[in-house]
């Protein structure tokens, strides 16, 4: 079937419990409020969004790799991120590092255009063809460097960033809209980073640390090189 929000998904799936599970236990339990939120996540397969074989631990607490030494985050870090942004259903989000697809899927419900960048095209490709198979039709997808943004495309209401730079790319800030709001983990450690959420105030912008976490490196010519 087709639920509202044009994802094709099983009225009922062999892993509709553990996702009820996560979510009550992993979302809820941690303070995750946003109703929408909570909703995309019972909505999107995140078993489906793994490597093969790993579907059976999709909904644990703890991330998982997605091929090409890539991960797929932590399912409470990913709602963390999203509802730091505050997203109201009309935003255009840029989504840096979106690897397979999963973050992308729940932002297409919450938003109403979502570009993604992801840097290795094996990733994005496979990426692409799970989208498309659940009708993501808001969501674009390229292969490039995330850490120049897509400048074509600006400015975005909100920017989210799944990997750890040394510090916020400045070209990321200046595609960032009024108001808009930009999270990403930062730090030069790369077992230990700062999730930080910037919130552009006229010219300026307030910057909020939003506690550690770890995530993989964020490579590109604003970023760590290889």
């Amino acid at each position: 079937m087709v639920n509202p929000h044009g994802i094709r998904v099983k009225a009922r799936d062999p892993y509709t419990i553990s996702r009820a599970r996560m979510i009550e236990e992993q979302l809820v339990a941690r303070g995750i409020k946003d109703k929408r939120l909570l909703k995309a996540f019972s909505i999107v397969p995140r078993h489906l969004f793994v490597e093969e074989g790993l579907s059976a631990n999709s909904y644990g607490d703890f991330a998982l790799p997605i091929g090409e030494k890539q991960t797929i985050s932590q399912p409470y870090i990913v709602a963390y991120m999203i509802e730091a942004l505050a997203l109201k259903g009309d935003e255009k989000v840029l989504d840096i590092g979106s690897g397979s697809g999963y973050q992308s899927a729940l932002l297409s419900l919450l938003a109403e255009r979502v570009f993604c960048i992801e840097r290795l095209a094996r990733i994005a490709t496979r990426a692409r063809k799970l989208l498309d198979d659940f009708h993501c039709a808001n969501v674009v997808i390229r292969v490039g460097d995330g850490t120049v943004g897509w400048a074509e495309e600006a400015p975005f209401d909100a920017i989210i960033v799944a990997a750890s730079g040394p510090h916020v790319p400045e070209a990321l800030l200046k595609q960032l809209g009024p108001d808009g709001r930009l999270i990403m983990p930062v730090g030069c450690d790369f077992d230990n980073q700062s999730l930080v959420l910037v919130t552009r105030k006229g010219n300026g912008f307030k910057e909020q640390n939003l506690g550690g976490c770890r995530f993989v490196p964020l490579l590109g010519v604003n970023g760590w090189s290889k």
